[in-house]
């Protein structure tokens, strides 16, 4: 009898905690540079979600590339993060982007126009990954911001 309560007790507990439906992807927002240095520039965004869910899961952000003035020039880094059940977050997209590849032919012309007018335009694209219990959903980014560079 003790054995079938306890078995009882875990299946109630395992069936109430369930992956009902996928994390709400909601927006991504602040895109900033928050470092610049001789050899890279770095960029930074949040992208919101809400999350339903009893259980958290995992979100990859390792495939978001980083175009600046319409040229691929940087990869997020690929961090896991844990997502929280039950709420709304945020993750850090952060790319650290060569200064090199910004004087590269294909973006010199994009980058003395940035320089006249005072603007770049940064764009995060491609996916997030969600996965949970086997269950694993894709969201697709493509978000794009001009930022006022001070000289």
């Amino acid at each position: 009898m003790r054995k079938l309560i306890i078995l009882s007790t875990l299946l109630v507990t395992f069936l109430s905690c369930s992956v009902k439906e996928k994390p709400e992807f909601l927006f991504v927002e602040n895109i900033n540079v928050i470092e610049t240095s001789r050899n890279t520039i770095t960029v930074s965004a949040d992208a919101y979600f809400k999350n339903p869910n009893d259980i958290g899961g995992e979100l990859q952000t390792d495939e978001i590339k980083v175009f600046v003035n319409g040229n691929e020039m940087a990869q997020v880094s690929a961090e896991r993060f844990e997502v929280p059940a039950k709420k709304e977050f945020s993750i850090p997209l952060k790319a650290k982007i060569p200064t090199d590849s910004l004087l590269s032919d294909k973006s010199l012309t994009a980058l003395l126009g940035s320089l006249l007018s005072k603007k770049i335009k940064v764009q995060y694209k491609g996916d997030i990954k969600y996965k949970v219990f086997g269950f694993s959903h894709s969201y697709s980014i493509d978000k794009t911001e001009d930022l006022k560079i001070k000289f």
